[in-house]
């Protein structure tokens, strides 16, 4: 974990153990602005936070060949959202796909997030 984490990341990690979530869906979208999630548990987010989780980008329309397929899903934690509607309550994070050459796809999930919910 590094040094000084966010005071934002610090009220995620603490919301996400006193509300007892089970686990984290970390949000992202392809090139044409269709969701697509990883779900990870709470003892994940701190590294996530750090490091980012590693995803098959080849498996997701318009991000990598197969011989760059290795991405990370960077998640952002002024986005953190809690499903009041699902019983086992996960969270949201929206993320930054980011290839080795740092390709980021985010604004994509923004302008989808947006699109939906004006």
């Amino acid at each position: 974990m590094a040094e000084q984490i966010s005071k934002q990341q610090e009220f995620v990690l603490r919301t996400i153990e006193e509300r007892n979530i089970r686990f984290i869906r970390l949000w992202f979208s392809d090139v044409l602005g269709t969701l697509k999630s990883v779900a990870i548990a709470p003892a994940e987010l701190e590294n996530a936070f750090d490091e980012g989780i590693g995803f098959d980008g080849s498996a997701i329309e318009g991000f990598a060949r197969i011989t760059e397929s290795d991405m990370l899903a960077k998640p952002d934690p002024a986005t953190f959202s809690i499903l009041p509607w699902r019983t086992e309550a996960p969270a949201l994070l929206a993320c930054s796909a980011i290839s080795r050459c740092q390709m980021v796809h985010r604004h994509i999930l923004i302008r989808a997030m947006f699109f939906v919910a004006p």
